[in-house]
């Protein structure tokens, strides 16, 4: 299987264009562009491809899913304040066969009584919460084992 059989769709949602500005005491300084440059160093020590997609708009979020069916391999999302509230996300990856993991670059089980609940978690293989810049590695990491696990399992 090559790479491009084995492409990952990287999803960040609203606000995460504003990293490294946008409360660095709570999500650091590091911009989204460099876990981005982080995640595509780790998907590739792997072979496999990442290809990243952000928006502030929940229905581009469901298309870039929706898009990723029979494509991709894989969906890593940090759909920041979205994980709470979008059963429609929710409804989107629970369409999506392949892994899904669930990052957060803090941890909101640490944070606001609000962010305790993730209605995405319910469909998704896991969640890397709370390592910061270390997550976007953690997440590709993670693609790799369940796809291993997976395929073992298909064997």
């Amino acid at each position: 299987m090559t790479s491009h059989e084995r492409e990952v769709l990287l999803i960040s949602g609203p606000n995460l264009d504003l990293l490294g500005e946008r409360e660095p005491e709570i999500y650091g300084t590091e911009t989204l562009a460099s876990h981005v440059a982080t995640a595509l160093a780790a998907a590739a020590r792997y072979d496999l491809s990442l290809r990243h997609f952000q928006s502030n708009h929940e229905g581009d979020l469901i298309e870039a899913i929706h898009a990723a069916r029979g494509t991709a391999v894989a969906i890593v999302i940090n759909a920041g304040a979205l994980t709470h509230t979008s059963w429609a996300l929710h409804d989107a990856l629970a369409a999506f066969d392949g892994v899904i993991i669930e990052l957060h670059l803090s941890n909101p089980a640490a944070r606001e009584s609000f962010r305790h609940t993730s209605v995405i978690a319910p469909v998704a293989d896991g969640v890397i919460a709370g390592f910061g810049a270390l997550g976007y590695e953690l997440a590709l990491t993670a693609v790799e084992r369940c796809l291993e696990e997976r395929a073992k399992g298909a064997s």
